[in-house]
């Protein structure tokens, strides 16, 4: 079992979340628990795959083989139940640029396009930097839980509303959308002609007794009316590698997106982010199970010790992912005197909640993604700081 209790200093690596924290979110000497990036050891398997690569010491143009359409596909197939085809698939250089070329791909100009805030901002950039619509659909925090507002959805589309992009699981929150949720959704978007454009980069890291639906595998419907995009990035953390994958069964809309994709030459791919896929995927699962295990701890102490000793902030309980979405509403702060009290106060760097939206003011995203030790540290830091409020 790999020891993910070891602290390594990430420090001067070019390292965003430790070395950029200062120019990204203007953190200064604070412990970096923002951006979605663990501080974990990167898996032996994949370093040694990465190793045995450079060892041939020629490093020049690569093409995807059929080993890394397979691992894809028998990974889905074991982990997530679902049988997906090599002819569905294709490139990214990052999940972000795959829902980028989706937009602009199969939707037009100042078409209307839905989010469910507070969700993942590079939603709301993208479709804004494309000269498309925003339209909000905010969440419902009802028992500890974001959920869809399904009867607001109906109400918000017209006949500029052309497609909504989700985020299953869901990021901030840690949802993991049901099965019967994403039927209820998809009821609603095959009723009014919207597309689905699906990020599903989390999926990896689910907590029992939470079950992960892949949103294509609901129906045939659903299959040919979404286009999906994922990467192994956040489950290993890789993201440095710059490789992920998109899926449809819709052979229209992925020969649009390929077209985009290939008029930039963005699927060359790197050499060494598809020799890390194909370890993560085909070696990966019990070191997964280590982690995801590990995580639960640290999510654990987190809302143990909220409820103990700082009542006033309340842990929204992730069924996904390594974030913590925090209400810290109780406190009766301002966005910029929450921001103060956590970087300047507290010192400790999350991700400010209204950057997802206005829905998120009031809270912060912490990430936990980190050895317990650090995760400690970080909660007695915040528990000082709140006793001088």
């Amino acid at each position: 079992m790999q020891n993910f209790d070891e602290i390594i200093d990430r420090k001067n690596t070019n390292c965003v979340k430790h070395d950029g924290m200062e120019s990204f979110i203007g953190a200064k000497d604070a412990i970096p628990m923002w951006v979605a990036d663990m501080d974990f050891r990167t898996p032996k398997f994949i370093i040694d795959s990465i190793k045995k690569r450079l060892e041939h010491e020629i490093l020049g143009y690569t093409f995807r083989s059929d080993i890394f359409y397979k691992s894809i596909i028998d990974w889905h197939k074991r982990r997530h139940g679902w049988q997906l085809k090599k002819e569905w698939l294709s490139f990214s250089p990052g999940v972000v640029a795959g829902f980028a070329i989706a937009i602009e791909q199969l939707t037009d100009i100042g078409d209307k396009i839905i989010v469910q805030p507070p969700v993942y901002f590079p939603f709301f950039q993208t479709i804004n930097a494309l000269n498309r619509v925003t339209v909000n659909n905010p969440l419902k925090l009802e028992n500890g839980r974001l959920n869809m507002d399904f009867d607001n959805l109906s109400n918000i589309i017209d006949n500029k509303t052309k497609a909504i992009i989700i985020s299953n699981p869901h990021n901030p929150g840690g949802t993991v959308w049901t099965k019967q949720e994403l039927l209820t959704l998809n009821d609603i978007c095959l009723k009014n002609n919207i597309l689905v454009i699906s990020d599903e980069i989390h999926a990896d890291i689910v907590y029992q007794p939470h079950k992960y639906t892949p949103f294509a595998s609901i129906s045939k419907e659903a299959s040919m009316n979404s286009i999906t995009v994922m990467s192994h990035s956040k489950t290993f953390n890789i993201a440095g590698l710059s490789t992920s994958y998109v899926f449809t069964e819709n052979k229209l809309m992925l020969e649009k997106y390929n077209k985009l994709l290939n008029t930039y030459h963005l699927n060359g791919g790197n050499i060494f982010g598809t020799e890390a896929l194909i370890a993560a995927y085909n070696y990966g699962e019990e070191w997964l199970e280590d982690l995801i295990s590990y995580l639960s701890g640290n999510i654990e102490f987190v809302d143990n010790y909220l409820k103990q000793k700082i009542p006033k902030i309340k842990a929204i309980i992730p069924e996904s992912t390594f974030l913590i979405w925090l209400d810290c509403r109780d406190l009766g702060l301002n966005s910029n005197e929450l921001k103060d009290f956590f970087y300047n106060k507290s010192k400790v760097a999350v991700n400010e909640g209204i950057s997802f939206g206005q829905e998120g003011e009031g809270f912060m995203r912490l990430n936990i993604g980190t050895p317990r030790s650090i995760v400690e540290k970080a909660m007695t830091q915040i528990k000082h700081a709140y006793d001088k409020l």
